[in-house]
C-alpha cells in the first residue's frame, strides 16, 4: 500500500484482523473520519449533559458514566474515507492486508 501525506483515501475493508488489537485499531482509524468525529463529539456532550448520573458520595459529587455509543461498524464491505497524515500511516500499513485503498 502506497501512501502519501496530505492525500484523500479511501478505504474498504476486505477482512477483519483477527486479534482484538488489530480490531481496535481499526475502529479507532475509523473514528478518524470528520463525519464520525463530529457525531462523537455531538454524542458526548449528550451524555454530559444528560447521560451520566450525579450523586452525593462520601460529601463529594461521584459521577456515573455511560459507556460511549459505537457509531462505526467492523464489518467486511465498510468503506471509509481519510486525509492520510503522517501519524497514522504506521497504523495503516499494520493493517494493509485487511484493507484495499484507493484515491479518494
Amino acid at each position: 500500500m502506497d501512501l502519501a501525506p496530505s492525500t484523500n483515501v479511501t478505504f474498504t475493508i476486505t477482512s477483519l484482523p483477527k486479534s482484538e488489537r488489530g480490531k481496535k485499531t481499526l475502529r479507532r482509524v475509523m473514528k478518524m473520519q470528520p463525519d464520525v468525529q463530529r457525531v462523537l463529539t455531538k454524542l458526548a456532550r449528550l451524555r454530559d449533559q444528560v447521560g451520566n448520573r450525579r450523586t452525593n458520595r462520601a460529601g463529594r459529587i461521584w459521577v456515573d458514566r455511560r459507556k460511549p455509543t459505537q457509531v462505526v461498524k467492523l464489518e467486511v464491505g465498510e468503506t471509509f474515507t481519510l486525509r492520510v497524515t503522517p501519524q497514522i500511516i504506521p497504523d495503516l500499513q499494520s493493517l494493509a492486508k485487511h484493507l484495499d485503498a484507493k484515491a479518494a
